[in-house]
């Protein structure tokens, strides 16, 4: 009742949020007839002169009035748009780093470019990150025409620009492109082994279009680059033919909650049988156990035309957001592989993975990123809490006059589509256009069919037509249009109302299916009555449809009974839709979880990440790496004198054996034995200091055999190798890790936390294999001509453009079994040395 009270007295936040942004747009506005009056070259100087006030001292907000001043009179000017004053609100929100929430048709790719100008005054390059590349190059030539008016440079990376157009399209003041690409531009370049041969710059400002869609819906499945292996594929086809055999609730269960499919007692005995193995648990079967679990997967819980469809011999991922197809991508871990044998196409070799980031981890480097859509507001905490991003909701410019009708709930799927189809012929009758939004491939296909049927003419915008996207979206308003769009392909296109269809009462949205996001079914609404238009929106839904069948619970089956609903008879009821919010709000707390979850044991990955690029890159830049390796040297040093000199033994006691066998064996250096007056009163730091000497005369001769140009060479090339090589198995490593880490809840320990303390374990036994195997083939290497070296690294630029990029799947830990028994690292050694394991054959392990 307070709360109430007081938000009459002060408003909202939203509210009170842009009564501070009133002040500004004032300014701005009072510039104006001074700005207008300016010639094209007086308006043009402006840049170079703003660019000197940043070099004496001004910032950045000083010089916003005039700035947005600016652009808003050459968008006048060259693009006949002039910014309204809720635009210049929506770009001062953006400028300060928070997210704009604007309806749609509201102009925010016109918003974006005023502190995209500001910005890029600083030299540092502005990124705008759209959603696909038909946006990408229509915002960069659209909204280009501002920004080279004014004197800056534009950039556009698009999926086919070889690397050169994408260094140059980077050193752009303003650079467009997805989030896909950035992202594996990012990876892509720490694995380069030059660094002119990188493309991008820092990462200093960036605008993310249809936030939601890319910080929300995506941030669920990282992004993954993945090079070949060596395993065959026939496993896959034999794992195949198994899974049909295989009864539900027989031979194994489902959880479409968690999307997880289980293998019961009476179906592990039956594979068991079928693949003739005594135990599929036995440690020994650890990888055909692997492929029964991800075939198991792919048979019943992967749906052909829902979550993938075939195309030209190939299983194409469909994008569970946008209705898109994502070709070139894969599912991680051997999936991919279970759904080609599934669908008797050609299974591709399974991929191990390079290097990956989550799009969380990835956003969160930019200096200062902003957003905006036209539907935040229901994610503002996770905004928050994740990205440290504030949403701000900006007033339409016209009143909102769409009138969005209750849904209407039938008892079955075939009614449902029955109803939408009967009242799609009466609104296409009278000639008011209808934007039907359907979750699914399927269920487009299967209202076309229909709508064929009753003689209806319409287009169809799903996964597998998304090259005419673009096209179809724009012409939805026109007189007695029918378009069936899946899961709001065509984000960022206006739709506008052709002819005569405002008497009509506009554009109508009819949703066939309730998305398990609230967010995305007001996408799909605010297609309709964009700047004041006209238009409707209705949602047919269906007992039978999975967000009522699997979050639904029992309490609505049992409430339609009660209302005595009949064949073919819709039922509205305030109760019926507040049960239908509370399962979405359900799904999405769910779903935040599940990206929670992700980030969680991705920022664990995230500080190694940043550690080995910033190592790759020091390494890229040093011309002389002496001393780097000589550092090497000391800390191996100090890690050799720690195990095999026991400060509580006397010297003649100390391990000498195997210290010359180990530094002859990996380093092909003579220890002499020590005399009895050597050993008189010798301390461990004696032996540290020997053996420093020992590597640095060994170095030095080597240097001299090789020369200064070549050992310099040598020595960036050999630590680029190891660290890679060691990366990507520490990589595998930590996957491993993590899909058996969820058990560790069972012994009352905290999964996460024991991940966190295992994988510093595993990152700095990486780190001291790293410099024991550098300084290894450093000393053990023989005389490379220089273009071995050069053909040795142009052999790598060949790997990595054999490379894949996915996103991975939804990412759950699951069980992984040692072929051996795990060895304590403070156990004594298996190997009887009587040493801690750490200190002997665990050493580096």
């Amino acid at each position: 009742m307070i709360g109430k009270l007081l938000t009459r007295l002060v408003g909202t936040k939203f509210e009170r949020e842009v009564k501070k942004l009133r002040p500004w747009v004032d300014r701005i506005n009072a510039l104006e007839p001074e700005v207008r009056k300016l010639s094209d070259a007086e308006l043009q100087a402006r840049t170079p002169l703003f660019k000197q006030r940043l070099e004496r001292g001004e910032t950045l907000d000083q010089l916003l009035p005039e700035a947005f001043a600016v652009v808003r009179e050459t968008a006048r000017r060259v693009l006949g748009l002039r910014p309204f004053d809720v635009q210049l609100m929506g770009g001062i929100v953006l400028h300060q780093g928070k997210i704009a929430e604007m309806k749609t048709g509201e102009g925010k790719t016109l918003v974006a470019t005023m502190p995209t100008y500001l910005n890029a005054l600083t030299g540092r390059g502005v990124h705008i990150v759209t959603v696909n590349d038909y946006l990408a190059r229509r915002d960069a030539e659209w909204m280009g025409r501002i920004y080279r008016f004014l004197g800056l440079e534009v950039g556009v990376i698009l999926s086919d620009m070889d690397e050169a157009a994408r260094k140059a399209a980077y050193a752009a003041d303003v650079t467009y492109g997805t989030n896909n690409e950035f992202g594996f531009d990012y990876l892509r370049d720490n694995m380069k082994y030059a660094l002119e041969d990188m493309v991008q710059r820092d990462f200093h400002y960036a605008i993310v279009d249809e936030v939601d869609s890319i910080l929300i819906d995506e941030a669920r499945t990282p992004l993954i680059i993945s090079g070949p292996s060596e395993e065959s594929t026939d496993l896959y086809y034999r794992v195949n033919a198994v899974i049909p055999s295989l009864k539900k609730e027989v031979h194994y269960t489902i959880d479409e909650k968690a999307r997880t499919s289980t293998l019961t007692e009476e179906g592990v005995a039956l594979c068991e049988k079928l693949l003739g193995v005594d135990n599929l648990y036995d440690p020994t079967q650890a990888e055909l156990l692997h492929h029964v679990q991800q075939a198991l997967k792919a048979h019943t819980l992967f749906k052909r035309d829902v979550d993938y469809i075939v195309k030209d011999g190939q299983v194409v991922i469909v994008d569970e957001f946008t209705g898109r197809l994502m070709p070139g991508r894969r599912y991680s871990e051997g999936l991919h592989q279970a759904l080609e044998a599934k669908e008797g196409v050609k299974i591709e070799s399974e991929n191990q993975t390079l290097a990956s980031i989550t799009f969380q981890n990835f956003f969160r480097m930019y200096d200062k990123l902003a957003g905006m859509t036209g539907t935040a507001e229901t994610e503002a905490a996770e905004f928050q809490k994740i990205y440290n991003l504030e949403v701000v909701v900006i007033p339409t410019h016209k009143p909102m006059i769409r009138k969005d009708f209750p849904d209407v709930v039938f008892r079955t799927r075939r009614e449902k589509f029955e109803a939408a189809a009967q009242e799609i012929k009466e609104l296409h009758q009278k000639g008011q256009p209808v934007l039907v939004g359907t979750t699914s491939v399927e269920a487009s296909e299967e209202l076309s069919r229909m709508l064929k049927r009753m003689g209806i003419r319409h287009e169809v915008l799903n996964a597998k037509h998304h090259e005419r996207e673009a096209e179809i979206v724009a012409h939805a308003g026109e007189r007695g249009r029918v378009t069936i769009a899946t899961n709001m392909a065509g984000r960022g296109t206006d739709i506008v109302l052709g002819e005569g269809v405002r008497e009509l009462g506009g554009l109508h949205i009819l949703g066939t299916e309730r998305h398990e996001s609230r967010r995305i079914d007001n996408q799909l609404r605010g297609r309709s009555g964009r700047q004041g238009d006209p238009g409707s929106s209705r949602f047919y839904l269906s007992l039978e449809d999975d967000l009522l069948r699997i979050f639904g619970s029992e309490r609505i089956s049992g409430m339609m009974e009660k209302l005595g609903m009949q064949e073919g008879e819709p039922i509205e009821h305030p109760w019926l839709s507040k049960a239908i919010e509370n399962a979405q709000r359900r799904v999405e707390a769910h779903n935040f979880e599940i990206r929670k979850h992700l980030l969680d044991y991705d920022d664990v990955m995230n500080k190694q990440r940043e550690v080995i690029y910033q190592q790759r890159r020091q390494i890229l830049a040093g011309e002389n790496l002496r001393e780097v390796v000589h550092g090497f040297m000391e800390d191996l040093a100090d890690q050799f004198a720690e195990t095999y000199a026991d400060p509580k033994a006397p010297p003649e006691e100390w391990d000498w054996d195997r210290l010359r066998e180990m530094l002859l064996a990996r380093f092909g250096i003579q220890l002499d034995p020590p005399t009895e007056d050597e050993l008189a009163g010798l301390e461990p730091d004696d032996l540290r200091d020997s053996l420093v000497e020992l590597f640095k005369a060994a170095y030095a001769a080597q240097e001299a055999r090789f020369g200064e140009t070549q050992m310099r060479q040598a020595e960036r090339y050999i630590m680029l190798q190891s660290l890679d090589g060691l990366w990507k198995d520490h990589l595998l490593n930590m996957d491993h890790l993590r899909d058996g880490i969820g058990l560790r809840g069972y012994g009352q320990v905290d999964p996460l936390n024991e991940y966190r303390r295992e994988g510093y374990e595993m990152f700095m036994a990486m780190v001291d294999a790293f410099r024991e195997e550098t300084l290894s083939l450093l000393l053990r290497i023989r005389p490379m001509k220089e273009r071995e070296i050069e053909s040795a690294e142009e052999r790598q630029r060949r790997r990595q453009r054999r490379l894949s990029y996915s996103r991975g799947e939804d990412q759950k830990p699951a069980t992984v079994r040692r072929k051996e028994k795990k060895v304590g690292r403070n156990a004594p050694c298996p190997c009887g040395s009587g040493k801690k394991y750490k200190k002997c054959c665990g050493r580096g392990a």
